[in-house]
Parts: structure tokens; C-alpha cells; sequence
């Protein structure tokens, strides 16, 4: 079981040329399926004379969201070489979108596939990479009266708080840390009246 994971802290971007095509590749640190859109859609406006906007993203502490697209390019020259630059650095909760701008001549699937491969390369050799601790996400129900002891916890354990709502009934959304999971699990059970209950939210 893995309690880490990688991702880039931030957006960069590359360009490789071959025959007078341009393939501007885009990396961008994301969450969820609505940022890709996005920023896909805002890439789009940006670059409207572009013949194809191919991308490859990877979602989720365990990378199980993917999806790739050729996006007009022969099957399996753009989306697949773009994906498999992100696999091979073991990244996730990424986004790369490689932008081609026609050059007149055609390339062929070699020289393609080539292309894809080396835009997204070159974008990600220049992103800083960071190490994260893998999150599971609850939520938490409280009376205001106990708000010391369940603040122990989140900060004994380094515990996210994502959402809150405290009035005097409290309500909470917290990543928890896999790596101590059951320990801040038991931590939060011990505090009298707390509910406490796993969720998943939707990308």
C-alpha cells in the first residue's frame, strides 16, 4: 500500500519542432475532471488556429482516473505517447495537453508518436515535482462544546480540513492521513458524542 504519491506543484510548458509543426505541450497540477475541461476549454480559445489539441490526465491518490485523447491524430500517436510520459514518472492529479500547429508537411505515425512523446517530456522535465502523503476524506459532526478536543486531533494527526461549517453544531470535511489512518480513526472515536463518517467526493 502506498501512502505517498507524486504530482507538479505548478503549470509549465515546452515546444518541440519537427517540419515545420509546432507541439506546444501544457502541464498543469489538477483535482478533478471539471478543471481538465477548463482548462482544455480556455487552451481552445487560446490557441484557435490549432489543428489539434491532444491531452492525457491521471486523477486521484492511486492515479485510477485516466483518460487520453488523440483528438483527430491517428489512433494511438498522441494520446497514448502523452500518457505514457506521466506514467513514467509516476505522476497523478496531472494534466498534459500537447497544442500542434500544422506545418505542411506530414510526419507519419513514427514521427508523430515521436513528437507527442517529446513535447510532454520536455514540459515535464521542466515541472517541480513534490512527494504528497496520500488523504482519505471523512466528515465530522460535533457539538461546538467539544471543538478543543477534535482540533487536538486534526493537528496531532496533520489532518486537512477542507470544508467547515461551525455554529453551535459543527460540521466538518477532513482529509485524513493514510499512513496513520487508524490512529486518528481511533483519536476521533474517543471523543464523546462525535460522528464520525467516510466519503468519496465525486470528480
Amino acid at each position: 500500500m502506498k501512502f505517498t504519491y507524486f504530482s507538479i506543484v505548478e503549470a509549465c510548458q515546452s515546444e518541440f519542432r519537427d517540419r515545420g509543426s509546432r507541439f506546444i505541450a501544457f502541464a498543469f497540477p489538477i483535482n478533478n475532471k471539471q478543471q481538465f475541461k477548463d482548462i482544455l476549454a480556455t487552451l481552445k480559445k487560446e490557441h484557435p488556429k490549432a489543428v489539434h489539441h491532444c491531452f492525457a490526465y491521471r486523477i486521484g491518490n492511486s492515479g485510477d482516473q485516466f483518460r487520453s485523447s488523440d483528438d483527430g491524430e491517428p489512433s494511438g500517436t498522441a494520446g497514448k505517447p502523452i500518457l505514457g510520459q506521466i506514467d513514467s514518472r509516476q505522476l497523478t492529479d496531472i494534466l498534459v495537453v500537447v497544442v500542434r500547429y500544422f506545418g505542411g508537411t506530414l510526419l507519419g505515425v513514427p514521427g508523430l508518436i515521436n513528437a507527442y512523446k517529446t513535447a510532454s517530456a520536455q514540459a515535464l522535465d521542466k515541472a517541480l515535482i513534490i512527494e504528497k502523503p496520500v488523504m482519505i476524506q471523512y466528515k465530522l459532526e460535533f457539538d461546538y462544546t467539544i471543538m478543543n478536543e477534535v482540533m487536538r486531533v486534526i493537528k496531532q494527526f496533520h489532518c486537512q480540513v477542507k470544508e467547515q461549517e461551525l455554529q453551535l453544531f459543527c460540521r466538518m470535511k477532513l482529509e485524513l492521513p493514510l499512513k496513520t489512518l487508524e490512529e486518528c480513526l481511533t483519536a476521533f472515536r474517543e471523543i464523546h458524542t462525535l460522528q464520525l463518517e467516510f466519503f468519496q467526493e465525486a470528480n
